[in-house]
């Protein structure tokens, strides 16, 4: 009877290093079916699963690189390629067993959509243009930046600082004038969540131009009764 640990320890060099170079090889080829399923889906990166008598082998892909290879069958599932750890070799083997079959139903993927666009009418009516609108929102909201860049050029004059804020209310709705720098920064009217007639990003919708600008002249008319307080407010100081 042997002594305790005089058994020795058969390597899995062999087993190991085979089982890598049918991964490689593997990959290689599922790399092939990753780029044409992505050309075919339109993007970088995606999934599809397919599925055979045997089960079901779902790749996903990113840049042309596979991220997984899986075969599941009867519960039991292996990760013939994947980013993180090799497969079990018994396993292994058992999936690559239905290997064709998986290439076989990609194949057949892309037969059944051969064709499939040749009806398709590429005769599109004409668009229409948005110059004339785009022109039109630009022209009054070119006036409505003149008029508000005045105030903002007042309330920093009086103010005496780099930035502040003038808020008032026209028809119930929040307006509120925000300037830097003796020039309008945005003219937001409705609070949080409102419209930017004036903004430094986009311009607002020509709907939205259409709704606010009546309210302009009104705004611009309590802009001036602050000025009016203030000028009361000093008229009686004397030295």
């Amino acid at each position: 009877m042997s002594e305790p640990f005089e058994l020795d320890v058969d390597s899995g060099t062999d087993v190991a290093d085979r089982r890598d170079e049918v991964v490689a090889a593997v990959e290689t080829h599922a790399s092939e079916v990753a780029r044409e399923l992505a050309r075919l889906q339109g993007g970088d990166y995606g999934q599809r699963t397919f599925g055979t008598d045997a089960g079901e082998w779902t790749l996903k892909y990113e840049a042309g690189t596979v991220q997984y290879l899986r075969f599941e069958s009867g519960g039991d599932q292996v990760y013939v390629v994947s980013t993180k750890q090799p497969p079990e070799p018994a396993a292994l083997a058992d999936a690559l067993q239905d290997y064709d079959a998986f290439v076989a139903a990609f194949n057949d993927h892309v037969a059944s959509l051969e064709g499939v666009l040749d009806d398709v009418p590429t005769d599109f009516p004409d668009v229409a243009s948005t110059e004339s609108i785009v022109q039109e929102r630009s022209r009054v909201l070119d006036r409505v930046r003149e008029v508000a860049d005045r105030m903002a050029h007042e309330l920093s004059r009086y103010e005496g600082g780099d930035y502040g804020s003038f808020t008032t209310r026209v028809a119930g709705t929040r307006w509120e004038l925000k300037w830097e720098d003796g020039s309008a920064s945005y003219l937001r009217v409705g609070g949080e969540g409102g419209v930017y007639l004036l903004s430094q990003y986009q311009p607002p919708s020509a709907r939205d131009v259409r709704e606010l600008a009546g309210d302009v002249p009104a705004f611009v008319a309590a802009f001036n009764e602050h000025v009016d307080d203030l000028d009361a407010d000093l008229s009686g100081v004397s030295l």
